[in-house]
């Protein structure tokens, strides 16, 4: 084929992205790749060519070695070439084996499958091995990032947030730690869903119509090539291969990419300069603006989210990738194509993600500077709790009217508080009982009032390094297994 150089391709994943992911999208490419799908149909054309010859006795030493030289001899350009007379990439594959065998075994290939048989099986194959070997190791080394960031942090002091406002104190450790647990569980569905991708050698409607010719039995047949690919059969087919077996693996990508996305937004928000607890690593060199020198940009979180933004639609071609009329059409044989896209998209975001972890900036000054900024106004919540198990029914009313008037005063709730002594003394009995102490130095010190954030990022960690530990080393023994 004619050499190309990168920036002539289309596609940014081809030039932009790769240029960023070199080793990740070559990785990817081993079994994502054109290249490596001719691979892949080659690899279930043998196993089928080897049962066949298995059950004829005609696997001999010399057609061993026969079947062994098709890896070396068919190659992606010389089915792209016979491709442009057949007009039918498995067709073409078929013709380029036949001519690297003997006229005996030549007769043996592809008998009694239909293409399908050979690509959805194919499929199954790439995208489980993309997955085992390449998407779910960098999921899991950025589960760990997260990890011992939350860990290092556990104790540091944010000021909770939500709908953008303050709300009461946790710590970064335990922020952090929703993504510990969210993506966590992503890793192992996605595990569960890439093991079970699913081939078939059930013929055209997918009823074993041509196996029946060729074998006595063709589900044993069936069984026993796919049983040498490492992979189970559908349970039921038409000409293709139950299409949710993929779908929820997609799907689930799509959760985790979800999860990496709102992750990315978080820190962004974090970044901005009214709040600037965290700062994305900036090297020396880098450049935030052509025109302002002093920009320093939270860019990487926003393009993990827009990476985000233009992969989580494909979505939709994946629920339409469900429906094929009767036994099959071909109306999702272009969108099919753009899985493997789907795929890197979903990998270059999570490599980013990981970087942006490993390098981020966290200004823990900041951020007790932060949840000190409102003075003791996050502490209205438990002032109120006191209140209302001293037996005041009035007490949220007390404690609400308590944070307006230090507002409009610009005191501290404290201050307000302390004026109506019998609300007061209630509050500072309540805390003592629960081991905040004296009721001065706990709203002196909001970022005490943290529930159970440390204990809670401690054991989320220690749980999911546990898991995710598992995990690697189940994909690594896999591999090997496979190798």
């Amino acid at each position: 084929m004619d050499a190309r150089g990168i920036f002539e391709n289309l596609s940014p994943l081809d030039h932009r992205y790769y240029q960023a992911n070199r080793q990740l999208f070559e990785a990817l490419a081993d079994h994502l790749s054109e290249r490596a799908a001719v691979s892949y149909c080659l690899e279930v054309e043998i196993a089928l060519l080897r049962a066949h010859l298995r059950a004829s006795g005609g696997l001999t030493e010399d057609a061993q070695q026969q079947v062994e030289a098709l890896r070396h001899r068919v190659t992606a350009d010389a089915v792209a070439e016979e491709e442009a007379t057949t007009h039918h990439n498995v067709r073409a594959l078929v013709n380029v084996i036949q001519r690297n065998l003997s006229p005996a075994l030549a007769s043996w290939v592809h008998v009694g499958a239909t293409s399908v048989d050979i690509l959805d099986t194919a499929q199954s194959l790439r995208i489980r091995d993309a997955v085992q070997e390449v998407v779910l190791p960098q999921l899991c080394d950025l589960v760990l990032e997260l990890i011992a960031r939350a860990r290092e942090h556990a104790e540091t002091a944010q000021v909770g947030r939500t709908h953008g406002r303050h709300a009461v104190p946790v710590t970064f450790g335990y922020a952090l730690t929703e993504y510990v647990a969210r993506l966590g569980k992503c890793a192992q569905e996605i595990a569960r869903r890439a093991g079970d991708l699913r081939g078939k050698l059930s013929g055209a409607v997918g009823a074993y119509n041509a196996m029946s010719v060729v074998a006595s039995d063709p589900i044993a047949l069936e069984r026993e090539v796919l049983s040498e690919l490492g992979v189970a059969a559908s349970e039921y087919t038409t000409q293709l291969v139950e299409p949710e077996y993929l779908l929820r693996l997609l799907l689930e990508i799509n959760t985790a990419f979800g999860v990496i996305a709102n992750l990315a937004d978080d820190l962004r928000h974090l970044q901005r300069s009214e709040i600037d607890e965290v700062r994305e690593n900036f090297s020396a060199t880098q450049v935030g603006s052509s025109t302002m020198p002093q920009k320093r940009n939270p860019w990487n979180c926003e393009h993990i989210k827009s990476l985000w933004k233009a992969f989580m639609p494909r979505v939709q071609s994946f629920f339409l990738d469900q429906i094929s009329e009767h036994q099959r059409d071909l109306s999702n044989s272009a969108s099919s194509r753009f899985v493997g896209e789907f795929i890197a998209g979903f990998s270059a975001a999570v490599a980013r993600t990981r970087d942006v972890i490993r390098g981020l900036g966290v200004d823990d000054k900041r951020m007790a500077e932060n949840l000190r900024s409102g003075k003791d106004l996050v502490l209205a919540e438990p002032a109120y709790i006191c209140l209302a198990l001293a037996g005041r029914a009035d007490a949220h009313e007390i404690i609400r009217v308590a944070t307006l008037r230090a507002e409009q005063e610009g005191c501290s709730v404290a201050d307000v508080l302390r004026q109506e002594p019998a609300a007061w003394e209630a509050i500072d009995a309540r805390l003592r009982a629960v081991g905040y102490g004296d009721a001065d130095t706990f709203f002196l010190h909001p970022d005490r009032y943290r529930g159970r954030a440390v204990e809670k990022t401690q054991a989320l960690c220690d749980r999911y390094e546990t898991v995710i530990q598992t995990l690697k080393q189940t994909l690594k023994e896999s591999s090997n297994h496979a190798t």
